[in-house]
């Protein structure tokens, strides 16, 4: 019965595990001279992201929910 439930277990973990998606990317604008970067992570101190998420790296295809 033990080996039963812990099958199912992982079972249930994998199929959580198979379901995550790509993180969003964002348009990031420097402060200090209004160069935008596109990236899925801040890039520290001074940049400050723009709110609308995008699917692909060049920031071209908007994401929709």
């Amino acid at each position: 019965m033990l080996i039963r439930q812990l099958s199912l277990l992982v079972l249930l973990l994998a199929s959580a595990a198979a379901s995550g998606e790509p993180a969003p990317w964002y348009w990031w604008v420097s402060q200090l001279d209004g160069t935008r970067l596109c990236n899925q992570t801040p890039l520290g101190e001074g940049w400050i992201q723009e709110p609308t998420p995008f699917k692909d790296a060049r920031c071209r295809i908007p994401l929709t929910r």
